[in-house]
């Protein structure tokens, strides 16, 4: 079960990450068009947890971006909907295995919140998870084959249904 605060992260990511966001006033109200109450302190609160900044646009205007290993950049491939609609799609792009670790692909953004849901379902085949920004290293229980571990992940990723 997620908790408000982390469905509010993860709309935030979302709008962030598909919309050029330039004020505090101007995010606050696209999660009021989502349902979310919240008070500008807590939106900076959120912001600050979330390592957002701001950086300049291709038209030279300072939007709000997401942090990545290296750099800030903005996810321009998703085309924005609602975010409610977008907080249904897992952002899975791909899975391998090596031996006892999986690596999980997503979308920018995504791995996080993905790996929070993987080890809150605490499926017996795995031991935990680390996540980046776009890549998920699970760590597999020592003999535990691949088809169950992907059938108990299907669970939590529909696109592997």
């Amino acid at each position: 079960m997620t908790t408000t605060k982390t469905r509010r992260l993860k709309s935030i990511r979302l709008i962030i990450s598909s919309q050029e966001i330039g004020s505090q006033e101007e995010l606050l109200q696209k999660l009021h068009e989502e349902s979310y109450e919240l008070t500008q302190a807590t939106l900076s609160r959120d912001l600050k947890q979330l390592k957002v900044a701001k950086a300049a646009g291709m038209d030279g205007k300072y939007v709000y971006v997401l942090p990545n290993d290296t750099m800030y950049r903005r996810n321009s491939d998703v085309p924005i909907t609602s975010t409610k609609e977008m907080m249904h799609l897992s952002g899975f792009k791909s899975l391998d295995f090596s031996g006892s670790l999986a690596i999980i692909k997503t979308r920018p953004g995504y791995a996080s919140s993905l790996a929070y849901d993987i080890d809150n379902a605490e499926l017996d085949e795995v031991l935990g998870t680390i996540a980046g920004d776009d890549t998920i290293l699970v760590v597999l229980k020592e003999g535990t084959p691949r088809k169950p571990f992907k059938h108990a992940l299907s669970a939590i990723i529909t696109e592997l249904r």
